[in-house]
């Protein structure tokens, strides 16, 4: 039922928008414009975070997550994540993900990504046998809703839920400009697309068990998740 819902999601057009209501119950300012979270030390953008032509990112000083949406229906997210391992402290596990394409407000209030399929992310675990790989992502991500709020002291602040109803780490307003790369294929790819059905949260990219990468969910099953 889900992949149904979701294939009738990725034929709609993008610029089939659906209505939104901007209001100070709702969502405060249009979503237009780059979000991060907490230092913001994580943005998208020319050289902020990574270099696709050659697969390789650009270590920020923090974690974090960043999203930027354009008017025209273009987005670009950069993530970087740190994870432990309840069993074994020491094995922390690190994730750099980075994708961009174009996006569709869903009649039902949700939001569709779907990439260009040039996104990657880079892996890195103590204790791995492959301690440090990157990887192609070219997931289409499904959120069931978003919403923007007024903060006191920040401005505007966007929380996104994911597919199964899970928070995204909240992110405020950094710049009414998009910060992003060029909108299109930065690089030629031939992996196909694929649905991603998440299970774990904070906007985290999936560790997945497809094929060619079989053995990395093996490593990580006990400390994240898996692609259902």
């Amino acid at each position: 039922m889900l992949l149904s819902s979701l294939t009738f999601l990725l034929l709609a057009p993008i610029s089939a928008l659906a209505q939104i209501t901007y209001d100070q119950a709702h969502n405060a300012t249009p979503i237009v414009g780059t979000w991060t979270s907490g230092s913001r030390h994580v943005l998208t953008g020319p050289v902020r975070f990574c270099k696709p032509l050659n697969l390789t990112f650009v270590y920020p000083q923090t974690t974090g997550v960043s999203y930027s949406f354009t008017e025209t229906g273009f987005y670009e997210v950069a993530r970087y994540r740190m994870y432990g391992n309840g069993s074994s402290p020491n094995c922390i596990t690190g994730v750099m993900n980075w994708a961009h394409g174009t996006y569709t407000h869903n009649s039902n209030g949700s939001m569709t990504l779907h990439p260009f399929g040039d996104g990657f992310q880079q892996i890195q675990g103590a204790c791995f046998a492959n301690s440090d790989f990157i990887e192609i992502y070219n997931d289409t991500e499904l959120y069931q809703s978003w919403q923007i709020f007024m903060d006191a002291t920040d401005g505007p602040k966007l929380h996104m839920f994911q597919f199964d109803g899970s928070p995204v780490t909240p992110m405020f307003h950094y710049s009414q400009t998009p910060l992003m790369l060029p909108t299109q294929q930065l690089r030629n790819v031939s992996s196909p697309t694929k649905v991603a059905k998440r299970a774990i949260t904070n906007g985290t990219p999936p560790i997945r068990h497809v094929a060619g990468i079989a053995a990395v969910g093996g490593l990580l099953g006990s400390v994240l998740l898996v692609l259902a």
